[in-house]
C-alpha cells in the first residue's frame, strides 16, 4: 500500500511537470468559470433571451428557463470535472459540441472591466498631471509624459 501511494505521489509530480504550467493553468482557469456559472447565471439569461426572440415569448419564461438551467448545471459539473483534472491532459475545452468554451452572455449585455483602482487611469483616481511623488528626492517621474 505505501509503495502504490509513494509511486502515485512520483507519478503526479512528475506530471506536473512534464506538462509544462500554461495547460494546467488555462484548464484551472476554465474549470473555476465554468463551474462559477450557477453563480454567474449566464447560460440561462441567454437561453431565456434566445427563446423569448426566436422560439415565442410565452415560451421565453418556461422553455427557455429550463433550457438555461440544463446548460448551466452541464456547465458547472464540467467546471468540478475540470478543476479535479487540471494536472492531467488533455488542455482544451470538453463538450464543445453542446456548450461553447467561453462563458455566454446575453445578446443585449456585453460585459466590461469593473470601475476599480486596479483598472482606471490615474485621473479617475485623483492623481493630477505633474510629479507623481515629489516629496521623494531624485523622484522627478511625471504621470502624463509623452
Amino acid at each position: 500500500m505505501q509503495r502504490a501511494f509513494v509511486f502515485l505521489t512520483v507519478l503526479s509530480i512528475a506530471s506536473l511537470f512534464t506538462a509544462g504550467c500554461a495547460g494546467p493553468e488555462d484548464k484551472l482557469g476554465m474549470g473555476m468559470s465554468n463551474t462559477f456559472e450557477i453563480v454567474r447565471m449566464g447560460d440561462m439569461r441567454r437561453s431565456v433571451e434566445q427563446t423569448a426572440v426566436f422560439d415565442s415569448p410565452t415560451e421565453g419564461y418556461t422553455v427557455g428557463f429550463i433550457r438555461g438551467l440544463d446548460h448551466s448545471l452541464a456547465r458547472t459539473g464540467i467546471g468540478v470535472f475540470q478543476i479535479v483534472t487540471f494536472p492531467i491532459p488533455p488542455y482544451r475545452p470538453v463538450c464543445t459540441n453542446y456548450l461553447s468554451p467561453q462563458p455566454v452572455y446575453p445578446d443585449s449585455y456585453t460585459p466590461r472591466l469593473i470601475s476599480d483602482s486596479t483598472f482606471d487611469t490615474d485621473t479617475y483616481m485623483g492623481y493630477p498631471s505633474g510629479d507623481a511623488a515629489p516629496w521623494f528626492p531624485g523622484s522627478r517621474f511625471n504621470v502624463f509624459d509623452n
